[in-house]
């Protein structure tokens, strides 16, 4: 009975270790082929997929610009001399004909004094002259003297009267000049700069006071209505016409937004940099906006829409031009050429060479080949600046 028992356990047990070893044998079997295929897997490169948009039915482009009194006047003197007073200062709203500053002329105030004694002396001359004209006229009845001798001195009787229109004239000019010892607004505005002090050396250069600077004595604005400057790209230039308006931010008020109204546009492009000086205008009743300010602009203008937009990511640039990998059906790279129009920020526009169908690699590997095998999978979040909220999702290895 033992023996009996002992041949049952024997077999039993052989039977156990051929499940066992069967067992086995299946798992490394399964485990070679999930290896394998994890292997092969591997051994294709993986690549993220964009494909082709179409643009809005608006351009937009951001640009610098410069905001302008509708009138600005830099103010400098007509004359020298030394600043006697000055009666406006920054910020002062004044008057067409306001009295600005004063100025003491002592050159000016000699050369008068001068003149107005010239004028005397050629007066006194020139009294002499028309009386011995006179009386040479009434010897010419008697024929006392010659005609030669009255001719010449009815001349010099006529050149004495010229020299006193002459020095009256010149009295009148710098009278004229004298005027200028008051500086005056030229229109009603706002002082926007003072660039002098009592007792500063002017001339017609400006303050000469501080050397080798030359500068204006006063500015004047009219604020109330403002322009501003932009130079716009020669790609915007279809678009500055009337109607457009400059969304505008300043920023001393960078959360209020001003709505700017197209003014003119120069018919022209620089050559350096290929722009054109384009000039809006706007009221500025409540005199928010400054002169001087920066301004960031954006312009918005109505465009042909379905115009096909791809990330310059997914650029290729060989010596075949500029290219794009796109995946076939059979899951392999194809190189495809493309005409590119417009490169924006993160976008280019395109006019041919892909479709909308096509499945674009993005930012395609340099190691990729023509005809290589790809496998498609979905990038993680911050490496897909497209989809940037994509989350990784590769097909995983079944196991048993």
């Amino acid at each position: 009975m033992n023996k009996l028992a002992g041949k049952i356990i024997l077999i039993l047990g052989f039977i156990a270790f051929v499940v066992i070893l069967y067992y086995r044998f299946n798992e490394g079997q399964h485990e070679a082929v999930a290896l394998q295929k994890s292997a092969t897997d591997n051994a294709i490169t993986p690549v993220a997929l964009t494909r082709i948009k179409l643009s809005e039915p608006t351009d937009s482009i951001t640009l610098p610009g410069t905001i302008e009194g509708w009138y600005e006047a830099p103010i400098y003197a007509r004359v020298e001399g030394y600043v006697k007073a000055w009666h406006k200062d920054y910020g002062d709203n004044v008057k067409k004909g306001d009295v600005l500053a004063e100025l003491n002329t002592p050159d000016l105030d000699a050369e008068y004094k001068q003149a107005l004694a010239d004028l005397q002396s050629e007066r006194a001359k020139n009294d002499l002259a028309q009386l011995t004209a006179q009386r040479y006229l009434a010897m010419r009845e008697h024929q006392a003297l010659s005609e030669q001798a009255i001719s010449v001195q009815l001349a010099e009787a006529q050149a004495e009267a010229a020299k006193v229109a002459a020095a009256e004239q010149k009295v009148k000019n710098i009278e004229a000049f004298i005027g200028f010892k008051k500086i005056t607004a030229p229109f009603d505005g706002v002082v926007i700069q003072r660039n002098i002090n009592v007792g500063d050396l002017v001339s017609k250069e400006g303050s000469i006071s501080t050397p080798k600077e030359k500068t204006n004595l006063f500015t004047v604005a009219v604020v109330d209505k403002l322009r501003l400057f932009v130079n716009v790209p020669s790609r915007f230039g279809p678009f500055l016409n009337q109607g457009l308006t400059a969304d505008v931010t300043v920023p001393q008020i960078p959360n209020r937004h001003f709505a700017f109204n197209f003014l003119t546009v120069a018919k022209g492009f620089d050559v350096n940099t290929r722009t054109a000086v384009t000039v809006f205008t706007i009221d500025n009743k409540d005199r928010a906006l400054w002169p001087g300010s920066y301004a960031t602009v954006r312009l918005t203008a109505p465009v042909e829409s379905g115009v096909m937009t791809i990330p310059t990511s997914a650029l290729v640039f060989q010596e075949h031009g500029t290219q794009v990998a796109v995946v076939t059906e059979d899951e392999r790279v194809h190189f495809k050429p493309i005409e590119v129009t417009k490169i924006l920020d993160n976008v280019i526009e395109l006019t041919s060479g892909v479709s909308e169908s096509d499945r674009i690699i993005n930012n395609p590997s340099a190691a990729l080949l023509e005809g290589d095998k790809v496998r498609v999978v979905t990038p993680a979040a911050g490496y897909d600046i497209v989809n940037p909220q994509a989350k990784a999702q590769e097909p995983a290895v079944s196991q048993h």
